[in-house]
């Protein structure tokens, strides 16, 4: 690989701070990038994984659950287990800052500028489905890319919000356990990967996002709960918007402390020694970890781990998420006075829930929600996170798990829902291996003809026509509609394989 057009500028500054590193660091240019995917544990364990892959992966050493893999290794990104959501590709160094944030099931996790949702969905992994993930971005175009990988990965607790951060700092006021600030950034650390960003990159830059980034520290700040964690991090190597950053947070909020990040394999330390003595605690932010290219196998980033002093309110323990107890079904939509079983009387609108309970019933070995966590925003239907605050007055884009919508009293259930299910969850299910051709044809969006035998009931006496889970090597990746010995294919025209 030869080495891309780095601006001067850029080089010189380079030089600068890191002297005898520099010709190691430059030299890192002419070398290949790394690939790196991480196994989605929501799906599956990394064990399973490992053992219907074909890829052939190396650990990540600071990501329990990221490999890498070679470019030419097959193209993750156009396998079916990939359309399954069975893992996310990632860059190896961007999987570093969700690590630090350790976050633990059953917590409220914030991932402030969330787009495209790598980091997102591998915050939802460490939840297990449990607690809550609130996931926002500024962007309109991209949240869109957002709400797509949550749901590929079968995210079932996150809510996600297209919103200024100076709106969200009312409503969730001391709320969060863990707040993930993954800043815009001038962008360095991402010149080998991107060579595009070298291109445009200008000397003013960390000048220009130095007052964004400051902005989202305090709104961030404000949402954390005592003894709370939040992480700082960007893809630069900016001192200006990385420990200058961090000192100048610490000198404004004393009841903040830099949690030491632990000694990964060529992680190094934050470099206070870059900052002179401007600030009166610039020498914590040692406790930072940056991520070097010439240092280990990644692109380069800084994270830092920023802790709220203070001991947290008593809270109950946290409940799991609907679908999740352990030692017994979910239970299904709850059946009110109007009666959830039955059709609405002729004229009458139709309440989605009843729509929704109907489907269950017909469609569903169980229903994965619970009935006082429905939400319905018009047509639509949603299983909303526990525990939520008002959001009035804030753009909520998905105010949970998004199960489906109803039309001329018939719900119609999402893909989404299909994602977010397990195969042993759906009444019928249909299962092509990832080798097998018709695989790659329903990704496609054909109509398929099934052999005797290919349809699976939960239970005798199941009818054949209805509502199937298209599965892959046994995890679901949509719906159809059986009838007649026809797979009738309900993939979503902007998901198919193209």
């Amino acid at each position: 690989m030869t080495e891309p057009m780095l601006p001067e500028a850029f080089k010189q500054k380079m030089e600068g701070l890191l002297e005898a590193e520099y010709s190691a660091f430059l030299a890192s240019y002419g070398e290949e990038r790394h690939y790196g995917l991480r196994v989605n544990t929501l799906k599956l364990s990394v064990e399973q994984f490992r053992g219907l892959t074909r890829l052939e992966l190396e650990p990540v050493p600071w990501a329990a659950t990221g490999f890498y893999y070679r470019e030419g290794d097959g193209r993750p990104g156009k396998h079916p287990h990939y359309h399954a959501g069975l893992y996310y590709i990632q860059e190896p160094s961007a999987m570093a800052p969700a690590e630090l944030l350790d976050v633990r099931p059953g917590e409220r996790v914030l991932d402030l500028c969330a787009a495209p949702g790598g980091k997102t969905t591998q915050l939802a992994a460490k939840l297990q489905g449990t607690g809550l993930i609130v996931a926002n971005d500024v962007h309109p175009d991209r949240v869109k890319a957002l709400v797509k990988n949550i749901e590929l990965s079968g995210v079932r607790n996150a809510v996600v919000l297209n919103e200024d951060p100076a709106k969200l700092e009312g409503a969730f006021a001391g709320y969060f356990d863990k707040i993930l600030i993954d800043a815009p950034c001038s962008g360095e650390g991402m010149f080998r990967k991107e060579e595009d960003m070298a291109k445009v990159w200008r000397p003013d830059w960390p000048e220009k996002y130095a007052e964004m980034q400051r902005t989202l520290l305090k709104q961030a700040a404000g949402m954390l709960k005592l003894g709370g964690l939040m992480v700082y991090s960007t893809c630069t190597f900016s001192p200006e918007e990385n420990e200058a950053m961090i000192a100048a947070f610490l000198d404004e909020h004393p009841a903040f402390a830099v949690e030491p990040a632990p000694a990964f394999g060529g992680w190094a330390p934050g470099r206070p020694d870059w900052l002179g003595t401007r600030y009166a605690r610039g020498a914590e932010t040692a406790g930072a970890a940056r991520l070097w290219p010439h240092r280990l196998a990644g692109e380069g980033h800084f994270a830092a781990a920023l802790r709220r002093r203070g001991e947290p309110a008593p809270m109950a323990a946290a409940e799991p998420a609907p679908g999740d107890r352990p030692g017994r079904p979910a239970k299904p939509a709850r059946r009110g006075a109007a009666g959830a079983g039955r059709a609405p009387a002729r004229g009458a609108a139709a309440d989605p829930r009843e729509a929704l309970a109907r489907f269950a019933a017909e469609q569903l070995a169980t229903a994965p929600y619970g009935a006082a966590e429905l939400e319905c925003r018009g047509e639509h239907v949603y299983a909303a996170p526990a525990g939520l605050p008002p959001l009035d007055g804030i753009r909520v884009i998905r105010p949970g798990w998004y199960l489906g919508s109803v039309t001329k009293q018939r719900f119609t259930p999402s893909h989404a829902l299909a994602m977010g299910l397990r195969a042993e969850e759906a009444l019928r299910t249909v299962t092509f291996t990832a080798d097998d051709p018709r695989a790659v044809r329903y990704l496609k969006g054909e109509t398929l003809e099934l052999a005797p035998g290919e349809l699976r009931t939960a239970t005798d006496g199941v009818p054949a026509k209805g509502y199937a889970l298209v599965c892959i090597d046994g995890y679901p990746v949509g719906w159809a509609k059986v009838q007649d010995g026809m797979l009738k294919n309900e993939y979503p025209p902007g998901w198919r394989w193209t």
